[in-house]
Parts: C-alpha cells; sequence; structure tokens
C-alpha cells in the first residue's frame, strides 16, 4: 500500500505505514487509535460525572437533618424467599425516624420462608403499623409486580406517600424522611435512591457485582434522567394515581422501569436523593454475576429500549478500546510495530482514569456508610485496581441480553413479549400450567390474618387468592 494514496501522514506514523506483510494495515491502526481517543474521551467525562456524584451527595448528606417533611406515608416490601440477613433488612424498615408512617410486607403465600421472619419482626416492633399480604401467585405479569399491584389496592384516604423498598436493602434511619422532603420540591414526579452492595464475604464475584453496582451508582447526580430504582424510591399518592402506574403495570415484568416509562410520558422529573441510597447485603456466585446482568439489561431492552441501546454502545467503545489496546501491543511485540509505547500508552491513560474514578467512588464510603467494615474496604480495593476486569464482564454480560426473550428472576421463568407484556413460563424448573385470570384488574380480596399498628388496633390480613 502507498501512503501517497492516503493522504499525509502524522510523522510518528511514517516509519512503519507501508506494505501489509507482517506490519499493521493503516487503516486498522487509524480505526484503533479513534476508538481509543472516544474511549478516553468518554472516561474524561465519566470521572467529571463522578467528581459530581460526590459533591452532590456529601452536599445532601450534611444538610439531612433539617429536612422534616409532614404527610402520611406507606411503605410497600414485598418479600420472597430468606433474602442474606432478611431479619436485620426488615427492622431497619421499622426503625424510621419519620412517625407518621405504615409499612405493607407482601409474599406471594403463606408457606415463603420470608413469613415466619416478617412475624418475628413484627413482634419486636408493635408500635409500628404493619400488615402482611399475602398476594398469591402471578401468571401473566412478574410476581413483584402482582405483589405491589396488590398491595397499593385500597389505599386509606390518609396516605399522601408512597415509598417502596426492596426486601434485600437496609435503609438507615432518616430514609423514609429524606425521600418524602425530596417530594416536596416543585415539578418532581418521584424520588429514587439507590443500592450500595456490602459483600458478606470475600470473593471474585462478590467484589466484581460490588464494582459493577459502584460504577453505574456514580452515574446518577441531582437528576436520574427519568430512571427509577425500585428497591427504593418514593411517589406522591396524586402523581401515582394520576399517571395510572397501577394500570401501567399489569401484564408487565419491571416494576421500576414502568414506572419510569410513565413519568417521563408525563414530563415529571425523577429526583436522586443520595439519603435514598440503601445498604444491601451481597453473597453470589459467578453465574448468579451473570444471570443478574442479563436479567437487568433483558429488561431494559423492552421497557427502556433508548437507554438500553446507549448503554450498550458506551460500553462497547470502551471495552473494544481495552482489547484493541490488547492487541495491538501483542501484535507490536510480535512485529515490531507499530511502536508499543502508542498502545502501551492508550492503556495507560484509561487504566489511569479508571483508577482515579474508583478512588472518588470509593470515597463516598466514608459519606454514605461511615462505619464500613472490612468487607467494605476490601471490595474498594478490587474496585479502584481492577475495575477494568469488571466493566469487561458488565460489558459481556450486556452483550447476552442483544437475543432470548425468557429471564428468570427468583426461582421464576418469564416470557417477555413486545411492549414489555409478560407471561410465567414455569416455577423452579416446572412449566406454568396457564393463566387463570388476567391481569387487568385486581383481584377480590379475602381476610386471612392480622394487622398490627398501634392507631388502629387489629384487623384482618388481606389475601388475594386469585392469580394476576
Amino acid at each position: 500500500m502507498v501512503v501517497a494514496q492516503i493522504g499525509p501522514v502524522p510523522f510518528f506514523l511514517t516509519p512503519w505505514t507501508v506494505g501489509f506483510g507482517k506490519r499493521m494495515d493503516f487503516h486498522w491502526l487509524i480505526a484503533y487509535l479513534i476508538l481509543l481517543g472516544l474511549a478516553v474521551a468518554q472516561s474524561a467525562l465519566l470521572v467529571l460525572q463522578t467528581w459530581e456524584h460526590r459533591r452532590y451527595a456529601r452536599s445532601c448528606m450534611r444538610s439531612r437533618e433539617r429536612h422534616r417533611p409532614t404527610g402520611r406515608a406507606a411503605v410497600f416490601a414485598p418479600c420472597k424467599g430468606p433474602d442474606v440477613e432478611l431479619g436485620e433488612n426488615l427492622r431497619a424498615l421499622l426503625r424510621q425516624d419519620y412517625h407518621d408512617y405504615e409499612v405493607t410486607f407482601i409474599v406471594e403465600n403463606a408457606d415463603d420462608p420470608a413469613v415466619e421472619v416478617i412475624h418475628r419482626v413484627m413482634a419486636d416492633h408493635p408500635r409500628v403499623a404493619v400488615r402482611l399480604v399475602i398476594a398469591g401467585q402471578a401468571t401473566d405479569c412478574g410476581q413483584k409486580v402482582h405483589n405491589l399491584r396488590a398491595g397499593t389496592a385500597g389505599l386509606s384516604p390518609q396516605v399522601e406517600y408512597l415509598a417502596f423498598l426492596d426486601s434485600d436493602a437496609r435503609p438507615r434511619p432518616e430514609w423514609l424522611r429524606l425521600l418524602l422532603a425530596r417530594l416536596c420540591e416543585p415539578k418532581t414526579g418521584a424520588v429514587t435512591g439507590y443500592r450500595w452492595f456490602v459483600p458478606v464475604r470475600h470473593s471474585l464475584a462478590n467484589h466484581l457485582l460490588y464494582s459493577m453496582n459502584c460504577d453505574i451508582m456514580s452515574l446518577l447526580g441531582r437528576s436520574s434522567h427519568y430512571l427509577v430504582w425500585g428497591g427504593s424510591w418514593g411517589i406522591r399518592r396524586g402523581v401515582f394515581e394520576s399517571i395510572g402506574l397501577p394500570s401501567a403495570w399489569a401484564g408487565t415484568l419491571s416494576d421500576d422501569l414502568v414506572a419510569a416509562r410513565q413519568l417521563r410520558r408525563a414530563r415529571l422529573c425523577v429526583r436522586f436523593e443520595p439519603g435514598g441510597v440503601v445498604a444491601s447485603p451481597l453473597d453470589c456466585s459467578l453465574r448468579e454475576v451473570f444471570s443478574f446482568i442479563r436479567r437487568q439489561y433483558l429488561m431494559a431492552r423492552f421497557y427502556v429500549p433508548d437507554w438500553w441501546a446507549f448503554a450498550l454502545v458506551a460500553s462497547t467503545v470502551t471495552s473494544l478500546a481495552w482489547l484493541g489496546s490488547l492487541a495491538v501491543l501483542g501484535w507490536s511485540l510480535v512485529y515490531g510495530t507499530p511502536p508499543a509505547w502508542i498502545p502501551a500508552c492508550g492503556a495507560g491513560v484509561l487504566y489511569l482514569l479508571s483508577a482515579y474514578r474508583g478512588l472518588l467512588r470509593q470515597d463516598l464510603v466514608g459519606t454514605y456508610f461511615p462505619d464500613g467494615d472490612e468487607e467494605l474496604r476490601r471490595a474498594g480495593r478490587f474496585d479502584v485496581w481492577a475495575s477494568p476486569l469488571a466493566r469487561l464482564v458488565h460489558w459481556l454480560g450486556m452483550l447476552s441480553s442483544l437475543l432470548g426473550r425468557q429471564i428468570t428472576w427468583r426461582g421464576i421463568s418469564y416470557r417477555v413479549f413486545f411492549g414489555g407484556q409478560t407471561r410465567v413460563a414455569g416455577r423452579d424448573g416446572r412449566l406454568a400450567r396457564g393463566p387463570a385470570d388476567g391481569c387487568n384488574a385486581a383481584p377480590p380480596a379475602q381476610d386471612e390474618g392480622h394487622y398490627q399498628g398501634p392507631e388502629t388496633g387489629t384487623k384482618k390480613l388481606v389475601s388475594y387468592r386469585k392469580a394476576c
């Protein structure tokens, strides 16, 4: 190949741009340099975003004591199975410093292992208004969505706010108060927190997922860009009803992405509240890591395809830049061209930006969890020094979401169709027999248990027997 045919060549490329043979094709080299430039620019922007996240989080957490909202709040916590440290997670919910609230625990059936834990926690906190709802099995919507529709049916007239918390999340005492305070801001449709995984033991799988999660959370600023995380969020009752969220949930799998879609259509802002960040005990295997990533992005593909595509493209640019740097460096070491310092410097810049961003993220541990234990510090060191490995694994998990429509979540297999419509395909390895009822109307309630609370005394447990 003649250099003159492709225009002027920078002086540092001239010695090795002629010929194919053992020399790298010039076009491939230019493509690599462009890709590297894009990846470096993207990494630099992510550093700035992480810096801004840290500044915003510190500012909010310093002023958290001055927020004193008022109004009745209803908190909904769907539960399924024996989550890691489930009892402590539920106890933290019943120790909120906001006193005008009630809690609804929702399970699929009375035989769920979580029920025994819930009853123990309720007995330990008799002064908090708590009820347990048996929702029944879902057939053509997600079990969590079915549970939430059952739990939020028939809200009392006194409730002004709704808050949602996953059973594997452990909120701080001011969690509810800070979520509600942010909801009082004008033009705010909903307020979201996020999870911060806390590994319960040292393992590669736990540290990989910890690093991925920190990476994603640092993307949040004052605005969440309409995205809601279903494990920790709140909404005004008027907004909840005006955007038709209970009806929008019907027949779907994802509670939070559907909520985000409805809020976006209504052009209502979603704010990120650092006080809504919750600790989430983590103990998983490598197989569970890939299953978790694939499930998250498969749901995103069906419910927020624009965000899914953006995340996939952005992750692909960085991952290919890393792999390209290693490939070019290997070629250089074998054939002597191009100069090895080019890919080495490119990879070095990417790594330094990644490590600095990891340092910024782990500096947040002192903001969110001042009493972080040794496992958190050890996972933090992994996030700083090995985050490129975590991002590569993250990218591979994202690629797996390109194909397929079947998702397994907490022992239940679902098939998701166009528009996010969902049907249960099987439970615990068994095929589903088929739907008995639709998901478009809440099933009639049956009484079967008790509700405890200092204001209302004893009532019956609400039970939804028909499948959604």
